[in-house]
């Protein structure tokens, strides 16, 4: 796997001829702050491309800069370029989140309902609601495919006594929740449903709008963390990369949900930030 860059000083060399250093896992664009030309781009793009298959990797994480230029992020993805985002971190980071929120707005779980959007479910979403169904209580799940979900309902009240709810009223699911967590309702669905005017929404795969003219809650599409950094790792990539990107490709790993949760203890990560549409938490 390798980290792309800006330069730090592109020397104007470099610029011209569009010279793409590579030192260590790190992939070094002559740009800065500048706009860069389709052209531009693909040349870099291109250049980029050679590297990864010279070592058969097609993995990439973004710096902060790079990603604010859709040109080269175009053509990277354009050429089947995996690049690096949090979606497994989003996922384990998902009670971290509705705590996070608790302290900010002082609330207590006992007064929270908490609704979940959501169709297609994985292994750590339905992790992450049996978690919060115990803790919250007041639970209801909104999805397309209520009978996937009627097993769920039926194990948690006979073996846990938790009840959940689970339905798909446009009108009334979302009118009195104070926290909604939209784990793959795209725009266009989840504005369809009555929303509560001053809930909080989470949206976990993020740029969702809610078009209510009404709505005067906070409409959450990104996050900022920070976490532990062992003392060998890179200033670098502490500096340059966002710290979620960062954890999604060094420490994330294909192992159970609950080892997950601890890897967050260990490296402490925490929410620093909830990123709203019009403000933050």
């Amino acid at each position: 796997m390798y980290y792309v860059q800006e330069a730090d000083k592109p020397r104007c060399i470099f610029k011209l001829f569009n010279i793409v250093e590579l030192k260590d896992d790190k992939i070094i664009l002559p740009v800065r702050d500048e706009k860069i030309s389709i052209k531009k781009a693909e040349k870099l793009g291109s250049k980029i491309l050679k590297i990864l298959n010279k070592t058969n990797c097609n993995k990439i994480v973004l710096s902060k800069k790079i990603k604010e230029k859709e040109e080269i992020k175009n053509y990277l993805f354009s050429n089947q370029i995996n690049i690096v985002k949090p979606d497994i971190l989003t996922e384990i980071l998902v009670m971290n989140m509705l705590e996070f929120i608790e302290k900010k707005k002082a609330l207590k779980p006992e007064d929270i309902t908490i609704s979940i959007l959501i169709n297609d479910i994985t292994i750590n979403m339905l992790e992450n609601i049996k978690i919060i169904a115990k803790k919250y209580k007041r639970l209801n799940i909104v999805t397309n495919h209520t009978q996937k979900f009627k097993k769920l309902e039926k194990d948690f009240f006979e073996e846990e006594g938790v009840i959940i709810t689970i339905n798909n009223n446009k009108k009334k699911s979302l009118s009195k929740s104070d926290i909604i967590l939209n784990v793959d309702f795209p725009n266009e669905l989840i504005n369809l449903y009555t929303i509560y005017d001053e809930a909080i929404v989470i949206n976990l795969k993020g740029n969702v709008k809610i078009a209510k003219k009404r709505f005067k809650g906070i409409n959450i599409n990104d996050y900022d963390i920070d976490f532990d950094y062992l003392e060998e790792f890179d200033y670098e990539k502490d500096k340059l990369y966002d710290k979620k990107d960062v954890y999604e490709a060094e420490f994330i790993k294909n192992r159970p949900f609950k080892y997950s949760i601890k890897d967050l203890e260990n490296y402490n990560v925490k929410i620093t930030l909830l990123v709203g549409e019009r403000s933050n938490l």
